[in-house]
Order: structure tokens, then C-alpha cells, then sequence
């Protein structure tokens, strides 16, 4: 069988992992020629390829970023876009397709199976916001990062006696705001699920100034707003996929909290640090796991599905119940850090 493979959307920590997963069971269990589809689902659309073997796969397991390339490219928002990918799968001789990627990425791939393209999907998004599956990889590499970040701003606050801010990931949940803040000792949680009275929070800084704490660490995700109000915005700009640039609720949390409490307030955009860099070993092995189960899905001929973690299994689920779908914050979980805000 001759496979194609290709990672949209934004990079995540283990997606190389897949890649050399895929080419190798593909190469030695099944004898496949394995081709890399460059710059997600552009390469499809623009016909640019490139073959992968063990050596091209060699020693990519720890590295971050796509050896592919990756894209935001939404094929129906092109003109006879679906057309282009099927006329381009048939040139390269493609008989079945793995994407690596999102809702974005994953919506795609189940439109095109309309139009007779082969694939099979794999969850990739540190927001970890996939239905589903119980874990997508990328999501404990960036849990990781943003708690290291939290243990190093812990002793800055604590010697300024400052209140400091970390804003994190999270478009529409709070999976990385609230795991890496209860396991970084977050002082308070702000999730785009549970919007936030700016009130409540000053009242948690004053909490601990009243126990002699005269410094404070807030978590807040990306898309969490005040209640009554909208997501910040850091862009107008509308990708192909709808999605807006958002950013900056951090700086107009630390304004209101200045303004409120008269606490010196600093704030850190962890940003792309959270995407970069080498995956946990967590993530190594579920993105490995993931890219076996994934070619072997294709040579049971499972099409229009994605391999998924579910308990400790790998499993396969039906696009049409991922895709348009989001996995939000587990609220049992919130109530847990809750006890420890202020």
C-alpha cells in the first residue's frame, strides 16, 4: 500500500513520534511505501511531496515540530479545493491518507471522505479539547512547560511581594490552565468555561494578604473573559477555519488588578514556548501508540475514523462523532483546585 501522511494546524510536542511510527510499521510490518504530504493539507492541494524511509525517520522520536511541515489550509475554502486533493491523491498513486491534526485538521478529512479520500486520523492539540479521547499528545508536554514556568514565578512574586500572571493556551477550554495551575499551586484559575467576576478574583488577593501572603499567582487560558464580556482579541484577523488571533486577557487582568488591590502586577505570555521543544515521554509513547494504530487501522481498511486513548487502550472512533464537538474542562476537577484559591 502506498500511504501518504500529513500534520495540520498548529504543532504540538510528538508529532514527529507519529510520523516515524507510521513509516515504520508501515516499511517493515506491511511493506508500504510512505510518503510525506508536506505542509498539511496544502501539500494536497499543491502536490508536494516527500518519501519517507527509516532513515528519514531516524532519530526524530525527541524533536519537536513536523518534519512535514504543517498549515492552517482549508481545502474548502479553495476554489474545486476537494477536487485538486483527489485528482493530486490520485497522481501520487496515495491510497490511503493519515492526518495528523484537530478539529480543523479532522473536519477536513471527514468532508473528504465524501469526495472517496481514504484516511485516518489522528488527534494532535495541546488544548486537549478532542471528544472522544481521553488524551490527545502534545496536551502533557504543554502541562509540563506551563508548570516549570509556574515553579520559577512562584519566587519572583514572593520576593517583589507582586501579584504575577501567566497566560496560557487554551482557545476555548481550560485543560492546560487548570492542570498545570493545580499542579504549579495556582493561587487562582481562569478558564474560558467558567467565566470570571475581575471582583472575585482581587477578593482572593486580599484572602491571602489578611494570612500575611503579599503575593499572588493567576492561571488564566487564552479565551477566558469576564463575565458579560467577550474573548480578548489580539488580532481581528479570521484564519480559513473562522478562528480569531486571541490573546492579551493576561494585561487586562493585570490592569484591573492594579487598579483594584493597588498590587504591583507583572505578566507572562507563555505563548509558543508551549508548543516547542522536545515531548514528554508521555508523549513520545501515546503519539507512538497513536501512529501504529492509525496504519494498522488503514490496512483493516477503518476509513473516516481516528485512533483515540480511552482508559489504556487505543481504539478507533467514527469521525462524524468528533469532529463540530468539544471535550471541556472536567468541573469536578475546577472544584478540587478551587479549595486552594486565595
Amino acid at each position: 500500500m502506498k500511504v501518504g501522511i500529513l500534520s495540520g494546524g498548529g504543532d504540538a510536542p510528538g508529532i514527529n513520534a507519529v510520523i516515524r511510527a507510521v513509516a515504520r510499521r508501515g516499511i517493515q510490518s506491511y511493506g508500504d511505501k510512505v510518503v510525506g504530504i508536506r505542509d498539511g493539507w496544502r501539500g494536497l492541494l499543491e502536490g508536494t511531496f516527500m518519501a519517507l524511509d527509516l532513515s528519514t525517520v531516524s532519530g526524530i522520536l525527541p524533536r519537536g515540530g513536523s518534519i512535514l511541515g504543517t498549515s492552517r489550509t482549508n481545502p474548502f475554502k479553495r476554489d474545486k479545493g476537494p477536487e485538486q486533493i483527489m485528482e493530486n491523491t490520485a497522481k501520487a498513486g496515495l491510497e490511503a491518507v493519515i492526518a495528523i491534526g484537530g478539529d480543523d485538521t479532522l473536519s477536513v478529512a471527514h468532508k473528504m471522505a465524501d469526495y472517496g479520500l481514504k484516511c485516518v486520523g489522528v488527534p494532535k492539540t495541546i488544548d486537549n479539547d478532542l471528544v472522544g479521547t481521553d488524551y490527545t499528545f502534545g496536551f502533557n508536554t504543554a502541562v509540563a512547560i506551563a508548570t516549570e514556568a509556574l515553579d520559577r514565578l512562584h519566587t519572583t512574586a514572593e520576593a517583589h511581594n507582586r501579584v504575577i500572571i501567566l497566560e496560557v493556551m487554551g482557545r476555548y477550554t481550560g485543560h492546560i490552565a487548570l492542570e498545570a495551575g493545580l499542579a504549579g499551586g495556582a493561587d487562582v484559575i481562569l478558564i474560558p468555561e467558567k467565566p470570571f467576576d475581575i471582583e472575585e478574583v482581587c477578593e482572593y488577593i486580599r484572602r491571602r494578604q489578611k494570612r500575611g501572603r503579599n503575593f499572588s499567582l493567576i492561571v488564566v487560558a487564552e479565551g477566558a473573559k469576564p463575565k458579560g464580556g467577550k474573548e480578548i482579541v489580539y488580532s481581528e484577523s479570521i484564519d480559513e477555519f473562522g478562528h480569531i488571533s486571541l490573546g492579551g486577557v493576561g494585561y487586562y487582568l493585570g490592569k484591573e488588578i492594579e487598579k483594584c488591590t493597588g498590587i504591583e502586577t507583572r505578566v507572562v505570555v507563555l505563548g509558543h514556548l508551549q508548543r516547542g521543544g522536545s515531548p514528554t515521554a508521555f508523549d513520545r509513547i501515546l503519539a507512538t501508540r497513536f501512529g501504529i494504530a492509525a496504519i494498522d487501522l488503514a490496512h483493516e481498511g477503518k476509513f473516516d475514523c481516528m485512533v483515540a486513548l480511552q482508559g489504556n487502550k487505543i481504539v478507533s472512533v467514527p469521525l462524524k462523532d468528533v469532529v463540530g464537538k468539544r471535550k471541556t474542562v472536567d468541573m469536578e476537577l475546577y472544584d478540587i483546585a478551587s479549595v486552594f484559591f486565595g
